[in-house]
């Protein structure tokens, strides 16, 4: 049984990563999308490098994480919320839970039954259904950006069960510290006008990016990774399904974006499989990597 200070503890993490959405959404506006990734994890290497310690004989594998998540999720995302709904986003960011058990089958040999089957199928098609009304005002392309990095996300959930156990601290450390050159590289060749958005940013924006640094990589992520670790999966996994709720409402609090018909149907069918994979899933896996 989970005791009080961890329900906090799990309140906390979800209120974060739930709001991490608007946060960037909000950033994206002020500043070059890849460029605001790589602010934000200058931000973070610069924080928890000094806890992390050395990456010792994984850092292979911490290089080959910080070009499919530092670089490929992160700038795929950053890039589709700048013209997606920030609730749109929380929902289609979810595909990335059965991205990560085809990725596993296909790259690992992991196998999966009939049941995660029908979760994939029906998470899918909740998307479909998600940004299929008439009255949507996310751009197609940029959805497909978003659910790429999805993809991207669940490749990089095979390299971290892969891995084998690592602090989380060290991997986002060191993860973000062979990131950020490859990220200025990119939006110094893809982009232009970082320094008149640096000059340019108002208040919201400098919070927005430090937000989604501090708040969403460090506390979120820190805190979730620390109750993984204390509980059973199967205990913790379900409450990982508040997030995107908590993302959408955020979403329409302090965005004002519209609450349709299609959000709200496509996004609970795209909830359910996702929770019918994650649930199937818990039952083996033991260390709640793939399903974070």
């Amino acid at each position: 049984m989970l005791k009080p200070l961890d329900y906090l503890a799990i309140a906390t993490s979800i209120f974060f990563l739930g709001t991490n959405f608007v946060a960037v959404k909000y950033g994206v506006s002020q500043f070059p999308p890849v460029f605001m990734v790589a602010l934000r994890f200058t931000i973070v290497a610069a924080v928890l490098i000094w806890i992390a310690g050395p990456p010792g004989e994984k850092i292979k594998h911490i290089i080959g994480l910080s070009v499919t998540m530092g670089l490929i999720h992160f700038t795929l995302f950053f890039a589709g919320i700048s013209g997606v709904d920030a609730a749109v986003a929380a929902i289609v960011f979810q595909l990335g839970v059965p991205f990560s058990v085809l990725l596993a089958w296909l790259l690992i040999g992991d196998r999966f039954g009939w049941r995660r089957s029908i979760g994939m199928v029906v998470a899918f098609a909740g998307v479909v259904i998600l940004v299929g009304g008439p009255k949507s005002p996310s751009s197609l392309w940029h959805v497909f950006l978003v659910f790429a990095s999805a993809a991207a996300w669940g490749l990089g959930a095979v390299q971290i069960k892969k891995m084998g156990p690592i602090n989380v601290f060290k991997l986002g450390a060191w993860m973000a510290v062979f990131a950020v050159p490859q990220l200025y590289l990119a939006t110094f060749l893809l982009e232009s006008g970082q320094f008149e958005a640096v000059q340019n940013a108002d208040w919201k924006g400098w919070v927005s990016v430090f937000y989604a640094a501090i708040g969403s990589s460090i506390i979120g992520y820190g805190l979730w990774y620390y109750l993984i670790r204390k509980y059973p999966v199967s205990r913790v996994l379900p409450f990982s399904l508040i997030t995107p709720v908590v993302g959408v409402i955020s979403a329409v609090l302090m965005l004002g974006e519209t609450l349709d018909a299609h959000k709200i149907l496509g996004g609970a069918i795209t909830l359910a499989g996702v929770a019918f994979i994650q649930l199937r899933q818990s039952k083996t896996n033991k260390t709640g990597d793939v399903a974070a």
